[in-house]
């Protein structure tokens, strides 16, 4: 005879029990376990209720069990939110939206609204994304440290089209070469470029169940991938070119990497496109701008290509000592800059000995060789000059003058040998001439 009181004593009771599931143990976030035992709790509980509407009479009604499940709803993804961001393993990430999924199509199975737990997967999407770029910045770290920045030797057609199937590399002349023979890249290349595809598979598993069209997965990859790209490798590059102890070898081998990585960017357009099934002409799909990456990091060699080689000039220069006053000038160029040219030669002989002559390669370490013979030649001249315009020096012997003359002429011969070819005429002697003429 007491059905009101028990009724409202019942429901009191229950939102009571349904405020202590709801409450997150504090260490959910460290594994899988923690978040199963509260989302089978939140599922227990709910249930329950609903089985309880069905099968008693006004005990509890839709209202009663829609508001609790408002409720519900609102404290599981604030907890959600809150402990998903501690994380920082993607397999955990992932292994967790498994579970959401679950969590959410069992409720919707009893027809409990559940968009808002999907809408908050796309922001543990982003989290996953974040994760993932923190691992594969020390996969790519790893790659580019161990690597020897010499072009791979292939000893037999095995081992050929081993890394043909790596990275899509083709070229005709070097298919005719007998073997042993070498691919014009190092080690990196193939490798990195397999570690991009794994990092499209690995964004491809968050996006599966999430009930999204498959232009939002195509999208969702295209952007992590190009954040992958300019920021994470982009950085990991950088580093490489910015380092201390990086020769020039390196540094040229670095430029044709990035090249052929630039080249095989359309390969992975096509892979993302055949995974996802979306066109890229299709309106609104993201580009894979991330291409840009190389261009930079080829711009950074090349910078401190002629940077370096300044650089190396200077110290030369530093053993210049010049008698100003020396009534008679030596039988021969300076020691120190015939140590000086010596250096540029053999520096400007790497260039021209690269793998992959007779196609883009040479061409394009020969702009590199070029540019940089050029800027070594100006920077040289421009120094000279200012050894021969210092204030300390008050007066000039005839047979310091005739020294220093024996020494550019040594700079003009340098110049005239062509130790770069592909300069037009006299082009390389002309950054000599206002040196000449003062």
């Amino acid at each position: 005879g007491a059905r009101e009181t028990f009724e409202s004593y019942y429901r009191k009771q229950r939102r009571k029990q349904a405020r202590l599931v709801l409450q997150p143990p504090s260490n959910m976030h460290e594994t899988l376990d923690g978040y199963r035992k509260y989302f089978n709790q939140i599922v227990g509980f709910f249930v329950v209720e609903d089985h309880i509407l069905h099968t008693t009479q006004g005990l509890v009604n839709r209202a009663y069990i829609d508001e609790l499940w408002e409720m519900a709803l609102s404290k599981t993804i604030a907890a959600l939110r809150t402990h998903s961001s501690y994380c920082s393993d993607p397999s955990l990430v992932l292994d967790l939206k498994n579970l959401i999924v679950l969590f959410a199509d069992t409720l919707q199975g009893y027809g409990f609204p559940v968009n808002q737990l999907f809408d908050m997967l796309l922001e543990i999407q982003e989290q996953y994304s974040e994760t993932l770029l923190k691992k594969w910045a020390a996969v790519f770290r790893n790659i580019l440290d161990s690597d020897n920045y010499s072009p791979i030797p292939v000893s037999n057609e095995e081992v050929y089209r081993k890394i043909v199937g790596q990275f899509p590399f083709q070229d005709a002349e070097l298919e005719k070469q007998p073997f042993p023979k070498k691919f014009p890249f190092s080690e990196f290349v193939p490798k990195v470029y397999s570690q991009i595809k794994e990092f499209i598979y690995a964004c491809l598993k968050f996006s599966e169940d999430l009930h999204l069209s498959s232009t939002e997965v195509d999208d969702m990859i295209r952007k992590s991938t190009n954040l992958l790209l300019t920021r994470t490798l982009s950085n990991c590059l950088q580093n490489v070119i910015k380092r201390k102890n990086v020769g020039l070898t390196e540094l040229v081998q670095i430029i044709i990497n990035t090249t052929h990585l630039e080249k095989s960017c359309r390969f992975l357009e096509e892979f993302i496109t055949n995974i996802t099934n979306v066109l890229p002409e299709t309106v609104h799909t993201t580009k894979l701008y991330g291409t840009t990456t190389f261009k930079d990091a080829r711009h950074a060699a090349e910078e401190e290509i002629y940077t370096n080689l300044n650089q190396k000039i200077d110290q030369f220069l530093q053993l210049a000592d010049y008698d100003w006053v020396a009534p008679e000038p030596g039988s021969r160029a300076s020691e120190y800059l015939v140590d000086l040219i010596g250096f540029l030669r053999s520096t400007f002989a790497v260039f021209t000995h690269l793998p992959g002559q007779g196609d883009v390669h040479s061409t394009m370490s020969g702009k590199v060789a070029q540019t940089a013979c050029m800027s070594a030649c100006k920077h040289l001249s421009t120094s000279l000059l200012q050894l021969l315009l210092e204030a300390e020096v008050r007066q000039l012997s005839l047979g310091a003058l005739h020294q220093f003359n024996l020494d550019v002429e040594e700079c003009e011969q340098f110049a005239r040998s062509g130790p770069v070819p592909g300069f037009q005429g006299d082009t390389l002697q002309l950054a000599f001439i206002d040196l000449r003429q003062v």
